[in-house]
C-alpha cells in the first residue's frame, strides 16, 4: 500500500512478519507515543495496554488496526501475505480506497463472545487469496479478551523504521506520565459514511450487532463469502444452519388469518433463509407470492407488515428470484403450472404493488421495474399462447407501471428523497392551492409559523346535508387541527415578534407571559432513555423562572403534552410528547420526551451544548393526535350511517339485525317490581309494547326505550334530573339479555366522553352483569371495575399462557431485538458521554482530519537550540523508556527528540504534582468551551504548529465535533432500531389486548380511548355502540369510534347542558366546532327524545332552568316532599358582592378569596345545622377557585364534603350546593359564565338547596343571568346577605355577606347564650346551637356541688360524672383483728380488708404473705426447684410445683448454635424445644456505605441504615433517615471566592479549583488567619496555639508559610498541601483498596466523616453520588420497587384460602402493601410472610372443613398451627437460613398431622379398629422435639402401610368397597347425598328429599322436604359422580353423557 503521507507502509504499523504460532497465549505491549499537545509548553503522554486472547499470533506478527480509516500493518482477512495490504509487499491503500479487514467492523464494534464463519479473507492468506477457514483458526477479534470486555484501542505488533518515519511519533510508555484522560471505552478510531471508504469487514455481513452481541439469526454461526474463504460451513459449536421455511408450512399459513401469517413470517428466519434462494422451484414461488399477498391484508399491524416487506424487498429472492421465475412462465408449456398462472400473475403485481408503495424510494432502485416490464411481456405472451388472464390483470398492471413511471419521474427530479412519500392521488373538492386533508402533516409546519396566511377552512354544516362523505371528513379534519395548531402558531408568531426586546411594557422578556403557549428556556437534551414504549430523552429546562408553579395541580407538561423546540427562531424545529411526569424532577427542570418521527432524523445534529427554546401548546395534544390520525385513515365508504350523518336523512330505518324476521325480544328483566312477566314479542310491533306501569318508567322514558330498541340511529336528550343514566343502563340492559338478536360475536361497546361518566354507566352494568366487561383505559377510580380494567385483565398470570403461540413468539423476538439495542445503545451512550471528558488520541480523530493537517501535525517542530541540560534530560528520558520498549529504546528515542521541544522534554521528566495539576485545570476548562473554527478557517490554516493556543484548541474542538457527530449517527440508527422494535412490540400487544376485547360482552372506554384503539375497533367490529354524554363530544371523536360494521348506533346526552370544548374560541363560534353530532343531528329534526319529568329539584330551583333554558321541564310529585333547609330563611338565594377576582400567575385560571371564605364559612355553619358532609357539595367554574377552596378546608373539619369545578360534576346530585360564580373585574368579563350550558349544569345540581355567590351586577350584562335574576328578584332571592335564621330562636336573624358576619352565629344558631337549664341544675355554657339540642349529649363540665356523707364531705368530681360514695379516709378500728386502719369514709370497718402483715404458716411450711384482713393463700409463691418434660431444672413458686396438670415454660436458654454460628438467644420454651428457633440477635457492627454501624442483629445483607441523616449543606439539611435516597440540594453553589467562582448547583462537583491564595483575614486575637481564601477561618493561632497548630501529621506543619484548614465536622485542623493529597487519595489509581471504596472520607484523626465543607465538596459530592447509587441498589429503582409492590399486592387479592381463614392477617399484609417506599428486604420479606401464611391458610382450611368431629384429637394440631402463626408473626421475624429451615420442618410435621385427622375423621369406624397404628403414628406428630428427616422417613413409611387400612378418599372407603355399595344399592346417579359432616346416605325412590332424619355417626339433621334439603346437605359427587339431584329432570342431564348415552 502506498501511504500517502509518506513511508511505505501504513503509519505506525510494522510491516514485518514472522512464522505464524498455533499455541494459546496472552500477550502484553506496551508502546510509547506522545499526542500533540494543545498547549503551547506542555505535552501529555498517553499509557495504552492491549490484551490479546487466544490468536496464536506472536509478537513478532503485525496485524491490522481495528480503526476502519486505514488498514495499519497486515491485512489479515485480506489478500497478501504478512503485514501488507493488497499484494506481497507492504503496501496498502490510502484514503478513499477499498479495504479488506479482518479486524473490522464496517460500522460498529463485535462483541467479544461473536462467532465467524468462513469470513471474508478468512486466514491471514498466502497473497493470492487462498486463506484458512474462520472455523478453523479465528483471529484476534474473535476470541473472548480476558479481563473486562469494553471497548479499547488495540495495538498489536512492534514497531519499524518505516512505521516511525511514516507516524511522526510513537506509542504511549506506560508509568512516565499518569494519564489524566483514559479513555478507555471509546470504540476504535472509525471513517464515517460520507468519506467515500468502501470496507470488507471479515466479521459481519452488515457490519452490526445481534442481539446480545450475537448474529442477527440467533444460534446461527453466519457464513459468508471472501477472500480467501472457503465458503459454507459449521461454526466452531457445531451448531447447525436454521432451516428453510418448508411447503407444507407456508401451505398450513394459507388457513391462517392475515394477522397471524404477517407476525409469523415476519419473525421467521426460516423465510429468511427462504427468500436468499434465487433459484426457487416454480410452484414453491407461487405459494410463497401467495402466502406474502395474504400476509400484506393484514392493516392494523402495519409496523410488522413493513418490517416483512422490508425483508422481502431486501431479499435475493425479490431482486433476482422473480423476475428470473416471471422470465421463465413465458417459455413452460406444463399445462397444470399454465392454469394456475392468471392468478399467480395477479398475486405477484399485488405483491409488487404493496412493496413499492411502502417502500417507495428504495424499492424504485431496485429490481421492481425489471419485473413490471418482464411482467407485460409475460402476460401478453401468455394471453397469446391461450391462457386465460384475469380481467383486472392489465388494469392493476397499468396501475403498477404508472407508479413506477411516477416514482421514477420524481427520482430524476431530485423529489425522491425517502421512503415516506405519498400516493394519494389528487382531491377533486380541494379548494385552490389546498391538498389533500390526508396528506396534510398533523404537526404544524414552518409555513404556518412564518407566513401570515389563514388556513383554508370550511365551517361545520349546521342546517343542511353535507355534500359528500369526503367534505364531510375534511371539513372536521381541518376545524380540529386548527383547533390544536392555532394556539401554538399564534404563540410562536407573538414570541417571534418580541423575541429580541428586551423589555415590553416595562416587563423583561424572561418574565413575559404569552396566552397560548407556555415557554422553558435554555432546554437541553440530557440522554435518551429506553421506555417500554419507545426512545425518550430526558430534557433539562431552566426552571428557576418557573418557581410558582405547582407542578402537581398544574397543567403544565402534562402526559401527552405537545412541545416544540427550536434553537434557531424557528426556522428549524423539533416536535416532542411528553411521556413521562414526576413533579419532583419538574421542579429541578426535568422532564422526559418522545420525538416524533420525522424530528427523530434530525436529532444527530443535536450537540450536548445547543440550548433549545422549548414552548408547550395550551390545546392538550393527546386530545387530538389519535382522532386526527383516525380521520385521515378514515375511508369515505366506511363510514359508517352516511344517510343520516351526511345526508341528514330525518327516516330512520331499523336496525339492520333486527330485519330479520321471527326476531322478538324478552325484556322480563327490566320490567318493573312486582308486575307479571311478558312473554317476548318483536319490538317492531307498536301494541306488543307493555305500558309505562309494566315497564316502571314515565311516558317519556318509555318513548326513548322504544326509539332505541327500534331504530339504527337513536337520540335521546335528557334534561337534568330526568333519568337519562337510569333509562340507558335500561336499554343496555334490554340489548345484553337479548344479544342473540345483535352480537354475532361481537361486543357492546359503550364510550363516554370522561372517565367518571363511563366509570358510572359500567358500575350500573356491572349491577346487572357481573362477567364480560371489559374497562379499556387506566384512569378508573372505580373500585368496582378495577377487575375489569384491560391492564389487570392483561396482567393476569394466566394471561400470557393462553395467548396464540404466534404472539408469544413474536413477543419474545421482538422484545430479545429490544434488549439488543438497548445494550448497544448504552454502550455508545457511554462513547459519547467519554469523548467529551478529555483529550482524545489521535486515533480517534484521524478521519476527521484533513491530510494536510494530520500531515502538519506528525511533522512537529524541533526546537534550533538545545543546551547540554536538554541532551542530559533527553538521556534520561531515553532510560526511563527502555525497559518498556526493549530493543526499540534507540528509534523511539531519536523520534521523540524530533518530536519533542526540549524545554516541554523538562516538563515532563522534571513536572511536579501541582504543575502537572495546573495543567490539568487548565485543559478541563478549554473541554468545557464550545466554539470552534468554522470550515473556511480550517481550509485556511496550512501548519497546525503556529497557530496559538487558543486556535489550536478551536481547531480540536472543530475536528471532536466531527467525531462526535458520527457517533452520534451511529446512536440515532440504535435509537431507531429500539423505537422500530418497540413500536412492532406495541402492535403485539395490541393483538394480546384484542384477544380479551374478543371475549367481552361489554367493551366500554372513552372516546380518546376509542380514538387511539382505533384500529382494534375496526377488527372487533362493534355492531352496537352507545355513547352517554354524547351532547359533549365533538363529532371527529364520535366518527373515529364507529366502525363500518356498526349497524346500532344510541346517542344519550343533552346539548343544552355541557357542550364539547374547543380550545379556539374562534373555531367554536364561527365554524360551529362546539356543535357535537348529538345537537347537529337534533338541529336538521332529525327524530329524538326528549325526557320530560325532572326527578331531582324542588321546583323553586327548577323554576331557574324553565322557560330560561328549556321551553318546558315538569316536576315529578317526588320533588314537591323535600324539607326546607335548616338555618337558613330560603331554600334558594344567589348572594351579590363586588369583591373582585384574582388572576392565577400559572395559567388562565382565576379565583375569588372572598367567595372562597364565604362558602367554606356557609359549608361550616351548614354542617352545624346537623347535615351530613356527605350531603353537600361545593361546586365552582375555575380550577384555581378549587384549589383556593382546598386549602381553606382542613380535612379535619370537612372531611366528606364534595368540592368539584362545574365541568367534572355533570350528571351528579346533591342535597344543597353552594356555587361560587369568581368572575368579578372592572373589564366586566364574565367568561365561561356566557354559556348558557355551563349555567345550566351548575343550577341543576340542587335538590334541597341552591346558594350562589358572585357578582351578580356584573353577571346581568348577560341576557340569561338578566332573565334568571330577574326571577330570583321576583322571589327575593337575591341580595347582598343571606339571611340565617336561629332554630331555637326563631326571631333572632342574621344577615351574612361576607365570612366575617358567619361569627354571629359561632355555634350555627345565634349570638345569644344557650340558657338551657341542665338536669343537674347548672347552664349549658355555650352560645345557641342547633345540634343536640335536648343535650344529651353535652356534659356539664363545673364542679359537683353534693354533700356525700354525714361529716360533711364533699364530692370531687366534676358535675357530669358520677359521684359514688365518700373516699375520704379516716381512722377505724377493724373488728376481728382489732388493729387501727385507715377506712374509706363510707366503709365498714367489718368490710375493709386489714392491711397488717398474716403470721399464719401455710400447709406447705412456709409462711403466709398474705395480709390480716386476706385469706390465707392456697398458692405459696416462695420459689422452689422443679424438673420441667423438656429435662431443665428451673425455679418456679411452690404452688406451681406441686400441681402436675400445668407445667410452666422453660425459661432455660436453648443455646443451640444456628446457621449463622452464633448461639440461639431463645429460651427452651420461646424456641418450641428447639423446632421453631428465634431470630439472632448478635450486633452486626458493619460500616455501612454512609459510614454509621449496622444497627440490626445478625442479617445477610444489612438493610438501609435507620439512623438520622446527617448529610447537610450550607443551605439545607436533608431530614430523611439514612438510608433512604437524599434529595439533591438545587441551591447554587456558595464557594466563591475574589478569585473563583463556581457556577455549579451545591450538589454537583463544583468545576472551580481550590484557592491556593493565603487568606487575609485578621483573627480576634489580631494575628493574621493560618487559612486559604474562600475557606471558613479557622478558630486556631499560629502564635496563640503554637503547639497544636505546629503539631506534625502530614510533616509541613512547622512550615512558616503552611497554610490550614478546619473540618467542619470534628473541628480537627490540618495543613492543606497534605489534607489536598489526602482527599485526592481516591482518584489514584496507586490508592489503597480501603481509599477507593465507596464512603465519605474519614477526618485523619479521629475518623469522623467529611460531610461539611467547601473546598472538599467535590470529592464529596462524588462520594456522596456514589453512595446514592448504592442506596437505589439497596432500595430497589422507585418504579421497579412500585411494580413489585403492586404484584404482591394482586398476588395476595388471588389468595382466597388466606383471607378466608386467616382474615386478620390478611388484613394485615393489605395494609402493610399499602405502605409507601418499601424496600427491597421489606418486599422480599412480605413475600415470604404472604406465602408461609398461606400453606397455614391451607392447613387451618383442613380443620375446619375436615376435622369438625376430632374434637379431642385437634387440640396438638390447632396448639403447633398458633406456635407457627406466633412464630411467623414475631417482631424480630427476619426469615433468615436457620428460621426457614425450621418453618419448613414444621410446616412438613403439621401436613402429616393433618393428614392423619383427615383420614380419621373421614372414617371414625376405620380409625378405631386401626388405633394402634395411629396412636403411634400421632405421638411422633405431635411430639415436642424437632421433625427431623429421619422421623419423616419413618412418617411416610407409616403412612404407606396406612393407606389400605385408612385409604386417603373423602368416603373412608377404597374405591373397591364404594362400587361394590354401588352396586349393590342399585340407585342411579344422584340419588346419594351427605350430611353436613361429610356423611353419606342415599335417598331411594326419585332421589328428592321428602322427609328428614339424623344421621347415625353424628346426630346431624339430614334428608328434607318438598324435594329440598336441609341446609348444609349436600349431593355427594365423590360416590357416584353425580352433580345435581336425581328428582330434577332439567338438571339431571348433566349427569349423564348425552354422546354416549347408550352405555
Amino acid at each position: 500500500m502506498v501511504n500517502p503521507r509518506g513511508g511505505g507502509q501504513h503509519r505506525g504499523r510494522g510491516g514485518f512478519s514472522a512464522p505464524q504460532r498455533r499455541g494459546i497465549g496472552f500477550y502484553f505491549f506496551t508502546l510509547p507515543y506522545l499526542t500533540w499537545s494543545l498547549s503551547m509548553h506542555s505535552y501529555y503522554l498517553y499509557t495504552t495496554i492491549s490484551i490479546f486472547s487466544t490468536d496464536g499470533s506472536v509478537p513478532g506478527q503485525r496485524q491490522a488496526s481495528r480503526s476502519p480509516s486505514r488498514s495499519r500493518g497486515s491485512s489479515r482477512g485480506g489478500r497478501g501475505e504478512g503485514g501488507g495490504g493488497r499484494g506481497r509487499g507492504g503496501e496498502g491503500r490510502g484514503r478513499d480506497h477499498q479495504q479488506a479487514s479482518g479486524s473490522t467492523n464496517s460500522q460498529r464494534e463485535r462483541r467479544p463472545d461473536e462467532k465467524v464463519q468462513g469470513a471474508r479473507g478468512g486466514g491471514g492468506g498466502d497473497g493470492r487469496g487462498r486463506g484458512q477457514r474462520r472455523g478453523d483458526n479465528q483471529h484476534h477479534h474473535q476470541g473472548k479478551p480476558s479481563g473486562n470486555n469494553t471497548h479499547r484501542p488495540v495495538i498489536r505488533g512492534g514497531l519499524t523504521n518505516a512505521s516511525l518515519h511514516s507516524r511522526g511519533f510513537g506509542r504511549p510508555v506506560q508509568g512516565l506520565m499518569h494519564q489524566q484522560y483514559v479513555n478507555y471505552l471509546l470504540p476504535a478510531p472509525r471513517r464515517p459514511e460520507n468519506t467515500g471508504h468502501l470496507q470488507a469487514s471479515g466479521s459481519m455481513t452488515d457490519g452490526r450487532v445481534g442481539p446480545q452481541g450475537e448474529e442477527p439469526q440467533r444460534g446461527r454461526v453466519e457464513a459468508q463469502r471472501g477472500r480467501g474463504g472457503n465458503g459454507r460451513g459449521r461454526g466452531r459449536d457445531g451448531t447447525p444452519e436454521v432451516r428453510k421455511l418448508g411447503y407444507k408450512t407456508l401451505e398450513g399459513l394459507l388457513e391462517k388469518e392475515a394477522s397471524e401469517v404477517a407476525i409469523t413470517l415476519s419473525y421467521s428466519t426460516g423465510l429468511k433463509n427462504l427468500l436468499d434462494d434465487n433459484m426457487m422451484r416454480s410452484d414453491l414461488v407461487q405459494l410463497v407470492c401467495q402466502v406474502l399477498c395474504k400476509a400484506f391484508e393484514s392493516r392494523i399491524d402495519r409496523k410488522i407488515v413493513l418490517h416483512l416487506a422490508g425483508i422481502v424487498k431486501d431479499s435475493p429472492f425479490f431482486r433476482n428470484g422473480l423476475p428470473y421465475h416471471v422470465t421463465g412462465m413465458m417459455s413452460d408449456y406444463e399445462q397444470a403450472r399454465r392454469e394456475q398462472y392468471p392468478q399467480h400473475l395477479s398475486n405477484i403485481i399485488s405483491l409488487l404493488s404493496e412493496v413499492l408503495n411502502m417502500f417507495p424510494h428504495s424499492s424504485i432502485q431496485s429490481s421492481v421495474s425489471m419485473s413490471v416490464a418482464l411482467l407485460k411481456r409475460t402476460v401478453n405472451q401468455l394471453r397469446a399462447s391461450g391462457v386465460d388472464i384475469l380481467d383486472n390483470t392489465d388494469e392493476d398492471l397499468e396501475r403498477v407501471q404508472g407508479l413506477v413511471d411516477h416514482l421514477q419521474e420524481k427520482s430524476r427530479e431530485g423529489t425522491l428523497r425517502s421512503d415516506n412519500y405519498s400516493f394519494l392521488a389528487a382531491d377533486e373538492d380541494a379548494p385552490p392551492g389546498e391538498e389533500d386533508f390526508r396528506t396534510m402533516s398533523i404537526y404544524p409546519t414552518i409555513e404556518e409559523f412564518h407566513l401570515d396566511q389563514k388556513p383554508f377552512l370550511r365551517p361545520n354544516i349546521m342546517s343542511q346535508s353535507f355534500p359528500n362523505t369526503r367534505i364531510y371528513l375534511d371539513t372536521h379534519f381541518r376545524l380540529l387541527r386548527e383547533d390544536f395548531v392555532r394556539p401554538l402558531r399564534e404563540g410562536v408568531r407573538e414570541l417571534l415578534s418580541i423575541l429580541h426586546s428586551e423589555t415590553i411594557d416595562g416587563i423583561p422578556m424572561k418574565k413575559w407571559r404569552f396566552d397560548d403557549i407556555r415557554v422553558y428556556r435554555d432546554t437541553r437534551l440530557i440522554l435518551p432513555l429506553c421506555t417500554p414504549t419507545g426512545i425518550a430523552y430526558k430534557v433539562q429546562f431552566n426552571s428557576r423562572l418557573l418557581e410558582f408553579v405547582r407542578w402537581e395541580n398544574s397543567k403544565r407538561l402534562l402526559y401527552g403534552s405537545l412541545v416544540c423546540l427550536s434553537m434557531d427562531n424557528f426556522e428549524t424545529f423539533l416536535f416532542a410528547t411528553v411521556t413521562d411526569r414526576d413533579p419532583k424532577l419538574l421542579k429541578q427542570g426535568q422532564v422526559h420526551l418522545c420525538f416524533s418521527s420525522d424530528s427523530r432524523a434530525r436529532l444527530a445534529s443535536v450537540q450536548p451544548s445547543d440550548s433549545f427554546l422549548m414552548v408547550e401548546t395550551t390545546a392538550y395534544f393527546e386530545a387530538y393526535r389519535y382522532v386526527l390520525e383516525g380521520l385521515k385513515e378514515q375511508n369515505e365508504n366506511d363510514v359508517p350511517f352516511q344517510r343520516y350523518i351526511v345526508e341528514c336523512n330525518t327516516d330512520v330505518d331499523p336496525p339492520a339485525y333486527l330485519r330479520v324476521e321471527g326476531r322478538s325480544y324478552d325484556l322480563s328483566s327490566i320490567m318493573a317490581e312486582g308486575q307479571e312477566k311478558i312473554p317476548p314479542f318483536n319490538p317492531l310491533t307498536p301494541h306488543a309494547w307493555p305500558d309505562e306501569e309494566k315497564m316502571g318508567l314515565d311516558e317519556s322514558q318509555l318513548e326513548a326505550l322504544k326509539l332505541a330498541l327500534t331504530n339504527e340511529l337513536v337520540i335521546i336528550q335528557g334534561p337534568p334530573g330526568t333519568g337519562k343514566t337510569h333509562v340507558g343502563l335500561k336499554i343496555a340492559r334490554a340489548l345484553l339479555e337479548n344479544h342473540e338478536a345483535w352480537s354475532n360475536g361481537c361486543p357492546m361497546l359503550v364510550v363516554c366522553y370522561t372517565n367518571h361518566a363511563l366509570d358510572q354507566f359500567l358500575e350500573g352494568i356491572h349491577g346487572f352483569l357481573k362477567e364480560g366487561i371489559v374497562r379499556v383505559g387506566g384512569r378508573s377510580n372505580s373500585e368496582t371495575l378495577k377487575p375489569f380494567g384491560l391492564r389487570e385483565l392483561t396482567r393476569a398470570s394466566n394471561f400470557r399462557k393462553n395467548l396464540p403461540q404466534h404472539l408469544r413468539r413474536a413477543h419474545h423476538e421482538i422484545y430479545t431485538q429490544m434488549e439488543a439495542a438497548q445494550e448497544l445503545l448504552k454502550r455508545q451512550s457511554v462513547q459519547l458521554e467519554c469523548s467529551l471528558r478529555g483529550v482524545l488520541k489521535e486515533d480517534f480523530l484521524e478521519s476527521y482530519i484533513s491530510s494536510q493537517h494530520w500531515a502538519s501535525l506528525c511533522l512537529q517542530p524541533v526546537s534550533a537550540t538545545h543546551t547540554h541540560t536538554h541532551t542530559e534530560a533527553l538521556k534520561r528520558f531515553a532510560t526511563a523508556v527502555r525497559h518498556a520498549i526493549h530493543k526499540w529504546c534507540i528509534q523511539t528515542t531519536m523520534k521523540l527528540y524530533f518530536a519533542l521541544s526540549a524545554t516541554v522534554l523538562l516538563m515532563c521528566v522534571q513536572m511536579q504534582g501541582h504543575q502537572k495539576k495546573k495543567m490539568k485545570q487548565m485543559a478541563k476548562k478549554e473541554l468545557r468551551k464550545t466554539s470552534a473554527v468554522s470550515v473556511e478557517e480550517e481550509r485556511q490554516i496550512r501548519d497546525v504548529w503556529i497557530l496559538s493556543l487558543k486556535d489550536r484548541w478551536r481547531l480540536y474542538r472543530l475536528w471532536v465535533l466531527r467525531y462526535r457527530s458520527y457517533l452520534r449517527s451511529e446512536a440515532l440508527a440504535s435509537e431507531k432500531e429500539y423505537q422500530d422494535a418497540a413500536e412492532r412490540l406495541n402492535e403485539i400487544r395490541r393483538r394480546e389486548d384484542l384477544c380479551v376485547l374478543q371475549q367481552a360482552r361489554v367493551v366500554g372506554m372513552t372516546t380518546t380511548g376509542a380514538a387511539k384503539y382505533r384500529q382494534a375497533l375496526q377488527e372487533l367490529q362493534p355492531r352496537l355502540v352507545i355513547v352517554e354524554e354524547a351532547a359533549e363530544v365533538l363529532e371527529a371523536h364520535t366518527i373515529t369510534t364507529l366502525s363500518k360494521a356498526c349497524q346500532h348506533l344510541i346517542l344519550i346526552g343533552d346539548h343544552q347542558q355541557l357542550r364539547p370544548s374547543a380550545t379556539v374560541y374562534d373555531l367554536a363560534k364561527n365554524f360551529n366546532l362546539e356543535v357535537s353530532m348529538f345537537e347537529r343531528l337534533v338541529g336538521v329534526n332529525f327524530p329524538f327524545v326528549r325526557l320530560n319529568y325532572q326527578h331531582r329539584m324542588r321546583p323553586s330551583i327548577a323554576r331557574l332552568l324553565t322557560p330560561h333554558i328549556y321551553e318546558t321541564l315538569e316536576n315529578h310529585p317526588s320533588v314537591l316532599e323535600y324539607d326546607n333547609v335548616k338555618g337558613l330563611l330560603t331554600n334558594l338565594f344567589f348572594v351579590d358582592h363586588c369583591h373582585f377576582e384574582e388572576e392565577i400567575k400559572d395559567g388562565r385560571s382565576h379565583q375569588n378569596p372572598h367567595e372562597a371564605q364565604f362558602v367554606v364559612a356557609l359549608c361550616r355553619y351548614l354542617l352545624l345545622q346537623g347535615y351530613k358532609a356527605s350531603q353537600i357539595t361545593i361546586l365552582t367554574t375555575y380550577t384555581g377557585q378549587l384549589h383556593c377552596l382546598r386549602n381553606l378546608m382542613p380535612s379535619l373539619k370537612f372531611a366528606g364534603v364534595k368540592v368539584h369545578v362545574v365541568d367534572k360534576y355533570q350528571g351528579e346530585e346533591n342535597d344543597i350546593i353552594i356555587l361560587s360564580l369568581v368572575r368579578s373585574n372592572l373589564q366586566r368579563r364574565v367568561g365561561f359564565l356566557n354559556i348558557s350550558n355551563r349555567v345550566c349544569v351548575a343550577l341543576s345540581r340542587a335538590k334541597m338547596g341552591l346558594y350562589c355567590i358572585g357578582n351578580m351586577e356584573m353577571l346581568s350584562s348577560v341576557k340569561l343571568w338578566s332573565n334568571i335574576l330577574h326571577t330570583l328578584r321576583e322571589q327575593g332571592q337575591v341580595g347582598r346577605a343571606l339571611t340565617l335564621s336561629c332554630q331555637n330562636h326563631p326571631d333572632k336573624q342574621i344577615h351574612v355577606s361576607c365570612s366575617e358576619d358567619f361569627k354571629g352565629a359561632p355555634e350555627g344558631g345565634c349570638d345569644q347564650p344557650c340558657d338551657y337549664r341542665l338536669d343537674c341544675g347548672h347552664v349549658c355554657t355555650r352560645m345557641c346551637h342547633p345540634y343536640d339540642a335536648e343535650h344529651k349529649k353535652y356534659k356539664c363540665t363545673k364542679d359537683c356541688p353534693k354533700v356525700l356523707c354525714e361529716l360533711g364531705h364533699r364530692c370531687t368530681r366534676r358535675c357530669h360524672q358520677e359521684c359514688g360514695k365518700c373516699q375520704v379516709r379516716v381512722d377505724k378500728i377493724i373488728p376481728s383483728c382489732k388493729h387501727n386502719q385507715k377506712v374509706p369514709c363510707h366503709q365498714d370497718p367489718e368490710t375493709f380488708v386489714c392491711q397488717e402483715p398474716c403470721q399464719k404458716t401455710l400447709p406447705c411450711d412456709h409462711p403466709c404473705k398474705a395480709t390480716c384482713g386476706e385469706s390465707c393463700s392456697t398458692q405459696c409463691m416462695v420459689k422452689v426447684e422443679m424438673q420441667l418434660k423438656c429435662g431443665h431444672m428451673q425455679e418456679e413458686p411452690c404452688y406451681i410445683s406441686r400441681d402436675h396438670k400445668r407445667e410452666p415454660n422453660c425459661r432455660s436458654k436453648c443455646g443451640t448454635t444456628l446457621k449463622c454460628g452464633h448461639p440461639c438467644p431463645g429460651t427452651c420454651y420461646g424456641c418450641c424445644q428447639g423446632r421453631l428457633h428465634k431470630a439472632c440477635t448478635h450486633k452486626c457492627q458493619q460500616t455501612l456505605v454512609c459510614s454509621h454501624r449496622c444497627r440490626e442483629p445478625c442479617v445477610r445483607d444489612c438493610p438501609p441504615c435507620s439512623v438520622r441523616c446527617e448529610n447537610r449543606c450550607i443551605h439545607s439539611a436533608c431530614m430523611k433517615t439514612c438510608g433512604q435516597p437524599c434529595a439533591p440540594c438545587n441551591e447554587p453553589c456558595e464557594w466563591q471566592c475574589p478569585h473563583h467562582s463556581c457556577t455549579k448547583l451545591c450538589h454537583e462537583p463544583c468545576d472551580r479549583p481550590p484557592c491556593s491564595v493565603p487568606c487575609n483575614n485578621t483573627l480576634p486575637c489580631g494575628h493574621r488567619c493560618i487559612g486559604l481564601c474562600g475557606d471558613p477561618c479557622p478558630n486556631k493561632c499560629r502564635i496563640c496555639h503554637k503547639d497544636e497548630v505546629t503539631e506534625i501529621f502530614f510533616g509541613n506543619e512547622d512550615d512558616p508559610d503552611a497554610c490550614f484548614i478546619q473540618l467542619e465536622d470534628c473541628k480537627h485542623l490540618f495543613e492543606t498541601t497534605g489534607m489536598d493529597q489526602y482527599m485526592n487519595l481516591d482518584e489514584d489509581q496507586d490508592a489503597e483498596l480501603d481509599q477507593r471504596a465507596i464512603r465519605l472520607k474519614d477526618c485523619p484523626r479521629c475518623r469522623t466523616p467529611i460531610r461539611r465543607n467547601l473546598r472538599y465538596g467535590t470529592h464529596i459530592n462524588r462520594s456522596l453520588a456514589a453512595i446514592e447509587m448504592v442506596k437505589e441498589k439497596i432500595n430497589g429503582v422507585p418504579d421497579v420497587s412500585k411494580r413489585k409492590q403492586e404484584v404482591l399486592s394482586l398476588q395476595l387479592r388471588r389468595k382466597e384460602i388466606l383471607k378466608k381463614h386467616l382474615p386478620d392477617k390478611f388484613a394485615f399484609l393489605k395494609e402493610k402493601l399499602k405502605t409507601k417506599d418499601l424496600s427491597l428486604q421489606q418486599h422480599w420479606h412480605l413475600e415470604n410472610l404472604m406465602t408461609y401464611l398461606e400453606s397455614v391458610g391451607k392447613l387451618k382450611a383442613m380443620q375446619e372443613e375436615h376435622m369438625s368431629l376430632l374434637l379431642d384429637k385437634i387440640w396438638p394440631f390447632s396448639s403447633k398451627v398458633v406456635e407457627v402463626l406466633r412464630f411467623l408473626l414475631d417482631p424480630t421475624q427476619r426469615f433468615s437460613d436457620q428460621q426457614i429451615a425450621d418453618l419448613e420442618r414444621e410446616l412438613k410435621r403439621l401436613s402429616y398431622l393433618a393428614e392423619l385427622n383427615v383420614r380419621c375423621g373421614m372414617s371414625p369406624i376405620r380409625s378405631s379398629v386401626y388405633s394402634t397404628e395411629i396412636q403411634q403414628l400421632r405421638e411422633i406428630l405431635e411430639d415436642t422435639l424437632p421433625f427431623s428427616e429421619g422421623l419423616e422417613r419413618t412418617v411416610k413409611q407409616m403412612f404407606t402401610d396406612l393407606d389400605t387400612k385408612l385409604p386417603r378418599s373423602g368416603l373412608g372407603i377404597t374405591d373397591e368397597e364404594r362400587e361394590l355399595i354401588l352396586k349393590a344399592i342399585g340407585l342411579n346417579k344422584g340419588h346419594w347425598y351427605k350430611c353436613p359432616n361429610g356423611h353419606v346416605y342415599a335417598i331411594g325412590e326419585c332421589g328428592g328429599a321428602m322427609q328428614q332424619s339424623k344421621c347415625p355417626e353424628c346426630d346431624a339433621a339430614i334428608g328434607g322436604t318438598n324435594h329440598n334439603l336441609i341446609q348444609g346437605n349436600a349431593v355427594a359427587t365423590e360416590m357416584d359422580g353425580a352433580e345435581h339431584a336425581a328428582w330434577s329432570d332439567a338438571a339431571n342431564l348433566a349427569n349423564f353423557d348425552l354422546q354416549n348415552f347408550e352405555d
